[in-house]
């Protein structure tokens, strides 16, 4: 039997109850939501994909819950594929449907770069992992975050130093978490890990171009430290970014463990 309106209206909305623990709760919401986006690409071609989004706002003391479904709902308004654009214009709906002072939306996605080998010049795509973070503090101050891991060889220098013939070398994460006042391309991101390390990597290479990387990272060793040092050294040069983490994880060939470094900086701090 349908309900009748009046039964409808008469609902209990058990999540604008008060609640008496006087806790409240830095991030609720919803995660690992699906969703088709589009991205804009720097060559001029646009990128169709799909992402992964969380949700979350501030809850008050006060409150004893929030509407989950408001956020699917936000989610759902937006155009069938969501652009960069449109994802800026939803956190600040989301603030301000779930009535919340802080909001955070994090949208995390494969990225694809057509590259050509350095020899042949053969092409193939290079995919990678980027993090698109968008927030609405106290302050009611938006501020983007871009966050991209870009695979990479790295050579050990010390392996180079006391060895007469070769030296270790492994494939390392370098990830850049970049907070920014302007627009940033992500392949921009890309080509600053990539020149910092040893070697980048490809898609596919022929034989050519297997010697070329081979003998390019040889020439070019590099602690994990180094790695972390370089990108981080670029970044305070671009006035663009206001703050960043830079991280490498190199997974060695020698052991069953990885090297790790980090570099934290906010570059507007007084």
């Amino acid at each position: 039997m349908l309900m009748k309106a009046r039964d409808l209206q008469n609902i209990p909305d058990v999540q604008a109850t008060p609640d008496s623990r006087k806790l409240a709760i830095d991030k609720v919401g919803v995660k690992a939501i699906r969703h088709p986006m589009r991205i804009q690409e720097r060559s001029g071609a646009v990128q169709h994909t799909v992402a992964t989004f969380n949700m979350y706002v501030g809850l008050p003391h006060h409150f004893k819950g929030t509407h989950m479904s408001r956020f699917v709902e936000i989610l759902e308004a937006q155009e069938r594929e969501i652009t960069v654009e449109t994802f800026q214009q939803m956190v600040r709906e989301m603030v301000e449907k779930l009535e919340a002072e802080e909001g955070q939306i994090e949208m995390s996605f494969p990225y694809f770069i057509e590259k050509k080998a350095p020899v042949s010049g053969v092409k193939s795509l290079m995919d990678y992992e980027v993090s698109f973070v968008s927030q609405i503090r106290k302050n009611k101050k938006q501020c983007f975050r871009m966050k991209v891991v870009v695979p990479v060889t790295s050579l050990c220098p010390c392996s180079k130093k006391i060895s007469e013939r070769g030296a270790h070398n492994q494939r390392s994460h370098v990830t850049i978490d970049a907070q920014t006042n302007e627009f940033v391309w992500i392949e921009e991101i890309v080509d600053l890990a990539e020149k910092q390390a040893s070697c980048e990597l490809y898609g596919l290479l022929k034989r050519p171009d297997e010697l070329h990387v081979t003998e390019r990272a040889y020439d070019n060793p590099k602690f994990v430290e180094d790695l972390v040092r370089d990108v981080a050294a670029v970044l305070n040069l671009d006035e663009r970014v206001d703050a960043y983490v830079v991280e490498s994880e190199n997974f060695e060939s020698i052991h069953n463990h990885s090297a790790y470094a980090l570099i934290e900086k906010n570059k507007r701090a007084r």
